[in-house]
This record gives structure tokens, sequence and C-alpha cells, in this order.
């Protein structure tokens, strides 16, 4: 299955909180678009391994998505490594994503920024023919992504581009809380962590509304790129 855009996080609700609005809006679009999680978020303080996956699933139903992978890499302890970085070559050659989304550089969640540069070399390694890999028996070809952007997460950091997901919030939203024993929801009796309170939910839409203000715009979800974006012609920046 080709995929047009792949987005690699650390943990499930990675990408449904910070680049949902924007998957949800290329879908919207016609495109193809896939998440892979890297592990299951076993060691998150709220729910299990299966709550988490049954939660996936139904936010991998509510954004439309063509398919969710998961790795099965540990939570908290996986590395950025030869080992890890060929399992995720051969899943990037598998779906020939031409965009990848990334968790963001720098976070208060340590695995954040393991998994984004995870995510960023395997790319690059999985367009070199001379790393062998096999899938379903068959040997694959080679394959770069033609971008990577790095979501916006907890820290802020400055974007180089701003995607307008205003038509598509209250989807991201639903998204969102499918992840009923992740987030704070009335009746769920989830333990406080820094995600599951009311304050997570008034902040997430604060910094969807700040994006938004940047560009004009309701809500918006920021990114930033290692390599510099071109464009053939400036009205593609309009």
């Amino acid at each position: 299955m080709k995929l047009d855009i792949l987005a690699i996080m650390a943990h499930p609700d990675d990408a449904e909180l910070g680049c949902g609005g924007t998957l949800i809006a290329h879908i919207a679009q016609g495109y193809k678009v896939g998440i892979i999680d890297l592990t299951a978020g076993e060691l998150g303080t709220n729910g299990t391994v299966e709550t988490r996956a049954r939660e996936a699933a139904e936010a991998a139903r509510i954004m439309g998505l063509a398919v969710r992978e998961n790795m099965g890499f540990k939570d908290g302890f996986f590395a950025n490594d030869e080992a890890h970085q060929r399992a995720l070559i051969t899943q990037i050659r598998r779906f020939q994503p031409r965009i990848v989304i990334a968790n963001a550089i720098q976070d208060r969640h340590p695995d954040h920024a393991r998994a984004a540069q995870l995510t960023e070399e395997a790319c690059f390694l999985a367009g070199l023919k001379k790393i062998a890999t096999v899938f379903d028996g068959k040997p694959q070809q080679a394959w770069r992504p033609e971008q990577v952007f790095h979501m916006l997460q907890s820290n802020y950091v400055e974007p180089d581009l701003i995607v307008d997901i205003s038509d598509y919030w209250e989807q991201k939203m639903q998204a969102i809380l499918a992840y009923q024993t992740q987030f704070y929801l009335p009746g769920m009796n989830n333990e406080p962590t820094f995600i599951a309170t009311p304050e997570f939910l008034d902040f997430l839409k604060g910094r969807a509304r700040e994006m938004g203000q940047a560009i004009r715009k309701l809500y918006g979800e920021g990114f930033t790129v290692s390599r510099k974006i071109g464009v053939r012609n400036l009205f593609d920046t309009v």
C-alpha cells in the first residue's frame, strides 16, 4: 500500500495531538494517509496496552486512516540504533510515503526527540540501495520521502510552516478523546497526569488558536523542517 503521508510517532495519540488536523485535512482532499506508532505506550500511567490499542483503532476510524501499524518498540527505552533503524526502514519502503511527519525535534518527553531523530535518519537511510531489506519474503527497493516534517508538541518551537485546520478541529478533538483512558473525561476517574487534566485540553486549544492566529485562521498546526522548502511558483505560498 503506497501512502501519500505517513506519520511516524513515538506513542499512540501523539499524531492525534500534534498533527491530527493536518492528517484529516489531507484525507478530506483525497490523499492516502497512515500512522506508524513506534510503541504501545505501555508506560503510560492510565490505561493498558489493550485499551490503548482499541483507542488507537477508534481514533484511526474517526480520522479515516488508510492504515495504522505498531512497531512494538519498548516505550521509554527504544534507541536510535541500527536494529530500530532497519525495522523502520522496512516500513518506510513498504509504504513509500512522499511525506513523513515525525515527533517534535525537542520536547518534555525524551521519547519524542529520540523518535524524531530515529525517523529522520531512517528516512534518509531508506534511500540507500545498498541497505538490503526484505518485506513479506521479497527484497525491497530503496525509497526516500521527499520531505520530513516535525510537528510541535508540548514545548514551543517556532514553526517553519503552519497548516490551516479550522474546518477539521472538531474531528481532531473527537479523535483525541477516543483515548478515553488518557485524557480528561468526566466520569472516567483517570489518574491526573500532564495530559489527563482539563487544563491540558485548554492548552491544546490555545496552541491551535495561536497557530491559527499567525496565519489569520481560526485553528492551525505548526511544523518545523530540517530541509528548506522550495516552490516553483510564489503563489504556492499564498
